[in-house]
């Protein structure tokens, strides 16, 4: 368990440190970086080479942007053997739902509990 949870915290944090360095180093805005992030994972996976670094890094690779794109390429693939053409449309969002709505619950579950504070500046 205790090399579970270095290999994620190394491999995630090299993923998060690559966005820093992003940020820091270029005109790129955050926007655009979290998107080439999805793109990124979306392309490795294709490649057959986000896979099988997921399932060494473990969380360290499915919780970061480049995960999601993993998830996404991983449920088109599976949703177009099954239903064919069709699956590129619906295996992306089937493969995400569980994580979209738990994100959305908790948010507005939050919003309830907490009061809103406005900023001052």
């Amino acid at each position: 368990m205790l090399t579970d949870i270095l290999k994620a915290f190394l491999f995630g944090g090299a993923i998060c440190a690559a966005g820093q360095l992003l940020i820091d180093f270029t005109k790129l805005t955050p926007a655009r970086i979290l998107t080439g992030f999805v793109v990124t994972g979306v392309i490795l996976s294709a490649a057959g080479l986000y896979g099988p670094f997921a399932g060494f890094a473990g969380a360290g690779a499915t919780v970061p942007l480049t995960g999601f794109g993993h998830l996404l390429a991983e449920g088109i693939r599976k949703t177009v053997k099954s239903d064919g053409f069709l699956g590129i449309f619906t295996g992306g969002l089937t493969a995400a739902s569980g994580g979209v709505t738990a994100a959305l619950l908790f948010g507005l579950a939050a919003s309830m509990i907490f009061k809103q504070k406005d900023r001052k500046s």
